[in-house]
């Protein structure tokens, strides 16, 4: 027969574990006790607050085809407008259009072309002003230098670029622009009338 003391549920008992002595807590010094505090002299009572009469609660007219907010609103004030509803548009934004894209493509075409014009020939100009002296140098007819030729014809190119410009803006890019323009105004006038 198993007793209490060979059964698996009992367990003896565990010794105490050993646990250093705490440090002793700190202890402010003694201080003295401080002086009592200032306590105001006697007031009287004061009289009891004003309470306003009750006073009846007032039903507003409710509007019978308006989304009247549940709160009580001020009879002056008009009801609040009825959200509108947006309607998505029926083609792409502007910004998407591919008459944008075809713009920006002309746009950019037409200032490098006018650019490199005016800035290749300068460029030009100074690179044979540094690489070919004996060129430059050279006289073409009555004591005139190709450098001081090449040189003044560098107002003449000047004008050119900026001919250029303006052609290619005139044939290439108006023509979408005005396109563009007429769309959105277009697109204005429908949403204005919705």
């Amino acid at each position: 027969m198993p007793d209490a003391f060979s059964s698996p549920e009992y367990q003896p008992p565990r010794p105490p574990r050993h646990q250093p002595p705490s440090p002793p807590r700190y202890q402010p010094p003694h201080q003295p006790p401080s002086p009592p505090r200032y306590q105001p002299p006697h007031q009287p009572p004061s009289p009891p607050r004003y309470q306003p009469p009750h006073q009846p609660s007032y039903q507003y007219p409710q509007f019978p085809n308006s989304s009247s907010p549940s709160h009580v609103t001020y009879p002056w004030q008009p009801p609040p407008p009825e959200p509108e509803r947006r309607r998505l548009p029926r083609h792409q934004a502007l910004g998407h259009h591919s008459d944008i894209r075809l713009l920006r493509g002309a746009y950019r075409r037409q200032r490098r072309v006018a650019t490199l014009t005016a800035l290749g020939y300068f460029t030009l100009f100074l690179l044979l002003s540094a690489f070919a002296p004996e060129l430059m140098t050279s006289t073409v007819s009555g004591g005139l230098s190709t450098g001081l030729l090449l040189g003044l014809l560098q107002l003449p190119v000047t004008c050119l670029a900026i001919g250029l410009y303006e052609y290619t803006a005139r044939r290439r890019v108006d023509p979408i622009a005005d396109r563009i323009r007429k769309q959105a105004e277009l697109d204005a006038k429908r949403e204005a009338a919705r």
